[in-house]
């Protein structure tokens, strides 16, 4: 995440720009997607030791924000604006990937406001003020201070955070700092430390959770839709040439695309990732027929949510229950989303969740 001064345009705003590179939408680890770029990495045991330096910058940010936090709440005022009404976002994203719509899901549910800027894929001017080349990207205005915020399991921590402790959003992004890292591909990659806990003092933890088991559940689930479910929507929508196509026909239809661009874009991608997606297979060891491995994680989440509770999060949705919606989300309109509808047992879970956003009070 990056700091900005106020009152000034967004391109002078953000500073230490980088080489620009294309768009990727893939968050961490191996990151996917018809603009995913592969940069040469350094050695594998630099990405050890900024993985154990990160984690020591973890623990030194999370001990300071409890001395910082403590000392906001006593001076809080008691009557204040809403928390929301205090925020002007701004969503740069491309709206078939599944980390933006993850974000989408949570702003809509919180009915938080925000103005969405559509990427335009190949040339990628609207995000040209920026050296994070992954969306999602937000920017949000709070008063004078205006905060760059990278990664959607950031965006999501720290403005849940934002919401419930009504600490300055300024001060909450210092708690998830970035940090380089090399992965399993031998590509750098950024990461962030605590990106799926929330900066909470104990009373706000209880009232919001009512348990450690429950926190403990939601970061367990947020982090496997990252980690495990996002990499199986590529091998899925791309399985077959016609559904590669069908695919790469909905992203030029949902997509920031010139008449040219769309039909280069639509024929040729869809041939491109057809390829790509076979590689992605290998890679997260799929099986032959990675349908199958779509509907066991399906029925996977459905367990664990459980028969007694209509989500994750008891009587509404929580974080996890948005990450995992948000991800299953941008197959709709696809055969792969019909094939999981007709046999998984995720359709009730997934109706609901869609309701409970539909039906969040604006």
């Amino acid at each position: 995440m990056t700091r900005l001064a106020p009152k000034k345009s967004v391109s002078s705003l953000i500073q230490g720009r980088g080489r620009l590179g294309p768009v990727e939408w893939g968050e961490g680890p191996g990151g996917q997607g018809p603009a995913a770029t592969a940069r040469k990495g350094s050695p594998r045991l630099l990405g050890a030791a900024a993985l154990a330096l990160g984690g020591v910058l973890g623990l030194y940010h999370t001990a300071r924000w409890h001395l910082r936090a403590q000392h906001l709440r006593a001076q809080r005022p008691a009557a204040q604006l809403s928390l929301s009404s205090r925020l002007q976002l701004t969503l740069y994203q491309y709206k078939t990937c599944p980390f933006c719509s993850k974000v989408r899901a949570f702003l809509d549910f919180h009915a938080l406001p925000y103005q969405v800027v559509e990427v335009n894929p190949v040339r990628r001017a609207e995000i040209k003020f920026s050296s994070y080349r992954k969306v999602p990207i937000l920017l949000a205005q709070e008063g004078e201070s205006l905060q760059q915020l990278n990664d959607s399991s950031v965006i999501i921590s720290a403005l849940k955070t934002y919401l419930v402790s009504g600490q300055p959003l300024e001060d909450i992004i210092t708690y998830y700092p970035p940090m380089k890292a090399v992965n399993d591909q031998g590509k750098e990659v950024t990461e962030f430390c605590n990106k799926y806990w929330l900066m909470l003092d104990e009373k706000e933890a209880q009232h919001l959770y009512g348990g450690k088991e429950a926190r403990t559940e939601e970061m367990k689930w947020r982090q496997w839709a990252d980690d495990w479910l996002v990499h199986l929507i590529s091998p899925n929508v791309y399985r077959t040439p016609a559904e590669a196509l069908a695919s790469f026909d909905y992203i030029v239809r949902e997509g920031k695309f010139g008449a040219v661009e769309g039909a280069v874009a639509k024929y040729m991608g869809a041939a491109a990732m057809y390829f790509i997606s076979k590689r992605l297979k290998s890679r997260h060891h799929l099986q032959d027929d990675v349908r199958e491995d779509l509907y066991e994680a399906a029925d996977k989440w459905v367990a664990a949510v459980g028969k007694d509770r209509p989500f994750m999060g008891g009587q509404k949705p929580n974080l996890a229950d948005l990450a995992v919606y948000g991800v299953l989300r941008v197959m709709e309109g696809l055969e792969a989303f019909d094939d999981l509808m007709r046999h998984t047992r995720i359709q009730p879970w997934y109706l609901r969740v869609e309701k409970a956003i539909a039906e969040a009070p604006q």
